[in-house]
């Protein structure tokens, strides 16, 4: 399984972004899909996470009301939109899918927000 991500940038604060990733391989199966971000200098927390049908949807208090996670099953993609961004969300975004007990990571994508 390989992760595509795209769609970082610059923003000034009050922005938005919308992050995408595209999965391919042979995942034959159902999988959840999601974000973290790494900071510089911090660990990588999370961000969101989406079941397999979409009906559930898991945010970090952080992001919550400003950041909406979707997916698009048919073309095995997960969107982020990112509204009202904050200085303070400026990091390495990575996608993540979780398949049959091992969690499979794309390349990152970095996301800046100038005050």
């Amino acid at each position: 399984v390989q992760l595509q991500a795209s769609g970082g940038g610059s923003v000034q604060a009050g922005g938005s972004l919308r992050l995408s990733c595209a999965a391919s391989g042979r995942t034959f199966s159902s999988y959840a899909m999601g974000w973290f971000r790494q900071a510089p200098g911090k660990e990588r927390e999370f961000v969101a996470a989406i079941s397999w049908s979409g009906g559930s949807t898991f945010y970090a208090d952080s992001v919550k009301g400003r950041f909406t996670i979707s997916r698009d099953n048919a073309n095995d993609t997960v969107s982020l939109q990112m509204n009202s961004l904050k200085p303070e969300d400026t990091a390495v975004y990575y996608c993540y899918l979780y398949l049959r007990g091992k969690t499979y990571w794309g390349q990152g994508t970095q996301v800046t927000v100038s005050s």
